[in-house]
């Protein structure tokens, strides 16, 4: 089916839109401004400036700059998006029901353009629910009703299941858990107190204003209005303080502060997350420790600082790149609402992500189920990948938190990026550097496979998504030039996400752990010819990988040889002669060595490794006695002779192989 976004500017698109795949505003994750996203930010600025395949040749990122009504499509075949200006031939987007690029159709010519057919008209009224307006202006009573009492009654309208999640003991949290247990940490996880969890907080008696004076007074930091869902400038931590201090009745608006991230600073020095977080977290075990720190770029995801007033609310939203969540109330309390991430369920969360159904319809209505959770002070919560939530604050709160990727929810966190790109989430609301840890990873898995560490079945089918994605970012680094303006620039896009001090050869590392984690479930190769049966977020379709064939074939040399299926791109030397020889005799031959007995296991040292020390029968230096074994010796010897010019010269190989084949008297 066609899949096709209209990028329309949303009364709720705004920095307190934690980078998630609606980029609406989130609970956890948030903009990093400007500090350890500058490489990502040069490429994409507030405007996604992004370039498709039937963009011109000579077409500049600056001349196809997005606006808020540029239309994609994307191709029901290789899944690739195009700007319908740039594809669509002068058609009406609204008009097209399936739609494939030109070089699909022409590779397949059943399939065909289709049109959808004419709406049928309703007469009927439908209700339009417009979170951030409704009675802005107050209520009969006089008193002023605000956006946050209209979601309130929304969710109070709504029916909800109860809280089915489990609780647990701090201690019980371990990765031999989590090995062991194929459902650990796919649903949240709540524990009421936070003892056993190695996590560390700042003094219970800390305030808002005491973070003011910790991280620095001018500051600068994003306030949200959370009746509009927009940013609202000109804020520092100590303008915040004064607000946050502020009686609430005597709050000019409702405000929200949701992404400060403070790992590098002062405040952050007090704050340990989990240690199952630590124990997991891809930023923290593999991106390199001499690159992460004040003065480099790297994801700054891991120590969140929230503050939130009574009355605040957050959307529908997943957090980027589905990244698990960890959430520990230091004071205040939190209801969260939670939809499972099924695939009935995050193709319903994709349909409404970004378009008008986000301003229409609550999402909770298109989901078969809500259900409900409230955290108090105390609580700590980790929320898994890819989970579906929205979160009401009761009463003034301050939360520390944060983001982190793993190697058991690879799938989840993929299939969520690939959200992101079909709803053109721009890229400054992603993960920040998303690909390029995904190389260190791989670089990690594949020196931990070569060493035969021992990995559980989960976590190799979770390395194998990773494996087939990075290998589909190899392709694109290998594309052949010539193929418009909009390739060019996703690979250049996916050169420079590859972090060449680690890995050299990228394309390499991504087939060689494709290789070792399909060898180490269940003895498949994965080779190229294995790419039908993978999404295009790299998870594995059919659930089993695909055997490479192999075959009896005869080579030149007249050698009978197993060959496999070629490898792409490999080309084998072209010799300019050759000529083979044979020659086979039969000997009675003696030996040292006596032949292999039933139950003699050392047998094959003898044979093996060192001379078996031969002679024929007639040769008077290996004389018959009852230390020397008789038999009957057949001897087949082959020689290769081959040569081909080179660019200094010429290559000459010589080849000899012998066989021999050993018979006792009996």
């Amino acid at each position: 089916m066609r899949n096709t976004r209209s990028r329309k500017s949303k009364s709720n698109s705004n920095e307190e839109d934690k980078p998630d795949a609606s980029s609406q505003e989130q609970e956890m994750e948030v903009s990093q401004g400007t500090e350890g996203m500058q490489e990502e930010d040069k490429r994409d600025a507030d405007t996604v400036k992004e370039l498709c395949p039937a963009c011109p040749v000579d077409s500049k990122a600056n001349e196809l700059t997005d606006d808020n009504s540029t239309e994609w499509v994307q191709c029901g075949a290789c899944k690739t998006w195009y700007h319908w200006r740039c594809a669509g031939n002068g058609q009406e987007l609204e008009n097209i029901d399936k739609w494939f690029c030109s070089t699909c159709l022409s590779a397949d010519r059943k399939r065909v353009i289709t049109l959808k057919p004419p709406a049928r008209k309703s007469s009927r009224k439908k209700p339009q629910h417009d979170y951030a307006n409704l009675h802005a202006e107050g209520s009969s009573n006089g008193r002023v009703r605000t956006d946050s009492e209209e979601w309130l009654t929304t969710l109070e309208s709504r029916a909800t299941a109860g809280d089915p999640f489990p609780r647990m003991q701090g201690e019980e949290l371990t990765l031999e858990w989590l090995s062991n247990n194929e459902n650990a940490l796919t649903e949240p996880i709540l524990f009421e107190k936070p003892e056993g969890l190695g996590m560390e907080m700042p003094e219970p008696s800390l305030t808002v204003a005491d973070i003011a004076n910790i991280v620095g007074g001018d500051t600068p930091v994003e306030v949200m209005d959370v009746a509009t869902q927009t940013n609202t400038p000109g804020y520092t931590m100590s303008k915040w303080a004064e607000y946050y201090h502020t009686e609430q009745s005597k709050r000019d608006k409702i405000r929200n502060v949701i992404s400060l991230e403070v790992s590098d600073t002062p405040l952050g020095d007090q704050i340990t997350p989990p240690r199952i977080v630590r124990e997991l977290d891809w930023v923290e075990k593999y991106w390199p420790a001499s690159k992460k720190g004040k003065g480099h770029s790297y994801p700054k995801v891991q120590l969140y600082c929230l503050m939130s007033v009574a009355k605040s609310w957050t959307d529908w939203h997943i957090d980027f790149a589905g990244s698990s969540v960890y959430y520990h109330i230091f004071r205040g309390s939190k209801v969260f609402y939670f939809i499972t991430p099924t695939a009935a369920n995050l193709a319903a969360y994709e349909r409404w992500s970004g378009t008008e159904l986000q301003q229409s319809k609550w999402l909770g209505d298109m989901a078969d189920k809500v259900y409900k959770v409230e955290l108090t002070q105390g609580n700590t919560m980790l929320i898994p990948t890819g989970w579906i939530h929205a979160v009401y604050t009761p009463e003034d709160s301050l939360v520390f938190g944060g983001n982190f990727l793993h190697s058991f929810g690879i799938p989840g966190q993929l299939r969520v990026r690939e959200i992101e790109i079909a709803t053109h989430v721009p890229k400054k609301f992603r993960f920040p550097y998303f690909c390029k840890l995904c190389w260190y990873v791989a670089d990690h898995f594949v020196h931990a496979l070569k060493a035969k560490e021992e990995f559980s079945p989960r976590a190799l089918n979770s390395m194998r998504a990773l494996a087939n994605f990075l290998v589909g970012e190899a392709r694109i680094i290998e594309r052949p030039a010539g193929r418009g303006a909009g390739a060019e620039a996703a690979k250049k896009e996916a050169k420079e996400q590859v972090p060449g001090e680690k890995v050299r050869d990228a394309p390499a590392l991504a087939r060689e752990l494709r290789w070792r984690v399909n060898v180490a479930l269940n003895g498949e190769s994965g080779d190229e010819g294995a790419s039908g049966s993978h999404g295009p977020n790299g998870t594995n379709l059919k659930g089993k990988g695909v055997k490479r064939k192999l075959s009896e074939t005869p080579d030149a040399e007249g050698f009978s040889q197993t060959m496999s299926v070629r490898f792409k791109n490999f080309k084998p030397k072209v010799w300019d002669a050759q000529e083979t020889s044979s020659k086979e005799e039969s000997l009675v031959m003696q030996s040292s060595h006596r032949p292999p007995g039933g139950d003699d296991a050392e047998w094959t040292k003898q044979w093996l490794g060192g001379s078996t020390a031969l002679k024929d029968e007639n040769d008077d230096s290996m004389a018959v006695d009852d230390e020397k074994s008789k038999a009957k010796v057949r001897k087949v010897k082959s020689v290769l002779s081959r040569v081909r010019r080179t660019p200094a010269g010429l290559e000459k190989q010589h080849i000899v192989r012998e066989v021999e084949h050993w018979e006792w008297d009996t």
